[in-house]
């Protein structure tokens, strides 16, 4: 009997081409948290490195547990993992609330250990209670991890020292532009291997074009190791602070969330559809992968949604392939050198790449929500609420200023309180009381019938 296209292995040299296509896809994304998060903290170049190398390994692990899998961990199907950006927000904030900054990445790696083992407990539990998570809640949650990031981009844009006199010049807004028009047109006019690393070119050309502009440095390339191994607790060993693990807990349950969607989709795209049994197992490798991670300095992980875009494009279903592009994430997570290259990147070309990036993430937010059933109005209501709601970090960063600094670091993430309030907003509206649920309205702001001129 035939192998399921999931469980093909592919000649030698198709599946180190497809497992490359699958790295480059998701390469920008799994490098932009660390340094996000490196830069918030003011990490060195050699640092900063070390850090992308370590999200690299991780995720090269993570990917493992996910596609391999052993025992009851692992959907075993074509997923690559790496760092969710759900995190980086809350992390951004654990960070801002740190007196001082080098405490700031134990905090995070303590929270990140007991939010993956809490999730792992939970895991079996949670395949059970997607019911409470649809489209509307899901939705929510990623358009706002979008939204949350886009600011990050536009920072980037403008340099990278808010004090340095060319914080904000026409040079660097010209880059990250130059960067934004490359990386559009490469996915309008190329197609197949070129267009789905149409990011990572723009990256590569805005960076070369930013050299005779003397804003790139490549010191930390020429000082940095071609092998390296992420040294466990290389930042310190994890501290464990209430409200930081309350938050990377938020973030584990929107992770979750995330990554059951991911697998309902990606079954049906590889006709293997993810029943409970599957979710659960997906779900302990996604949970596992986070706990482990801290253990080598790197975030919590999530499975990667654009993956599965190139999988239903080139219908190569074998979760092989994507193993081996885990084992190419390790590999480049083991060469400082090439990490350093990554963190050689100016700043405002990263900003160009990332307006597409964390746009594209609010997109797939948008398009979940397409099917969130929004003729009804309790669901108009429950998106508007919560966007609202998590936008208010992102558009007054001083809004919660009376609050503790310990409440600061969940009211901070507008990914937290927002899906804290979808979650809640949707058991009120859809399960509490469903039988009072009120018809199919076009708008809840539209006047009621009794309120018109008319009567």
């Amino acid at each position: 009997m035939a192998a399921h296209p999931v469980d093909e292995k592919l000649p030698a040299l198709k599946m180190a081409t497809s497992g490359l296509q699958h790295v480059a896809a998701m390469y920008a994304g799994v490098v932009a948290p660390p340094l996000i998060v490196g830069a918030a903290i003011g990490l060195s170049g050699k640092d900063l490195t070390f850090l992308t190398g370590a999200c690299l390994f991780t995720a090269g692990l993570a990917t493992f547990l996910q596609t391999l899998g052993f025992w009851k961990i692992g959907a075993r199907l074509p997923f690559v993992n790496g760092v969710t950006f759900a995190g980086v927000a809350p992390m951004t904030a654990i960070v801002a609330t740190a007196k001082d900054k080098s405490d700031a990445l134990p905090m995070i790696f303590g929270a990140v250990i007991v939010a993956g083992l809490l999730g792992f407990i939970a895991a079996p539990f949670f395949s059970k209670a997607v019911r409470f998570f649809p489209p509307v809640v899901t939705g929510s949650v990623i358009t706002l991890i979008g939204v949350s990031l886009l600011p990050v981009a536009f920072g980037w844009a403008q340099g990278p020292n808010p004090a340095a006199h060319d914080y904000g010049s026409t040079t660097n807004l010209a880059l990250a532009a130059v960067t934004l028009l490359i990386v559009l047109l490469l996915r309008r006019f190329t197609r197949g291997f070129v267009k789905q690393i149409a990011v990572l070119l723009g990256l590569i050309i805005g960076t070369i074009i930013a050299i005779p502009f003397g804003v790139t440095d490549f010191s930390p390339v020429a000082h940095a190791d071609v092998v390296g191994f992420p040294t466990p607790f290389h930042f310190g060993a994890p501290t464990f602070h209430i409200a930081a693990i309350l938050s990377m807990c938020v973030v584990m349950v929107v992770s979750m969330t995330e990554s059951t969607a991911d697998m309902l989709a990606l079954g049906e795209i590889v006709e293997r559809p993810s029943d409970e049994k599957v979710i659960a197992a997906g779900l302990r490798a996604d949970t596992l992968g986070s706990a482990l991670s801290p253990l080598f300095n790197g975030f919590m992980c999530s499975a990667f949604a654009q993956n599965i875009g190139l999988v239903a494009m080139t219908r190569i279903r074998s979760r092989f392939v994507v193993a081996v592009g885990g084992g190419f994430l390790v590999l480049m997570g083991l060469c400082p050198m090439a990490a350093s290259l990554i963190a050689a990147v100016p700043r405002p070309v990263l900003g160009g790449a990332g307006v597409v990036l964390f746009g594209s993430v609010a997109a797939s937010g948008v398009q979940t929500l397409v099917r969130a059933g929004l003729e009804k109005d309790n669901n108009v209501l429950i998106v508007a609420v919560s966007l609202a709601v998590g936008i208010i970090p992102i558009t007054t960063p001083d809004f919660y200023h009376a609050f503790p600094d310990t409440a600061k670091i969940v009211l901070d993430s507008g990914i937290s309180t927002g899906c804290v309030t979808a979650v809640v907003l949707n058991l009120l509206f859809n399960h509490i009381g469903k039988g009072q649920e009120a018809e199919d309205v076009t708008h809840p702001m539209e006047a009621g019938e009794e309120l018109t001129p008319a009567h």
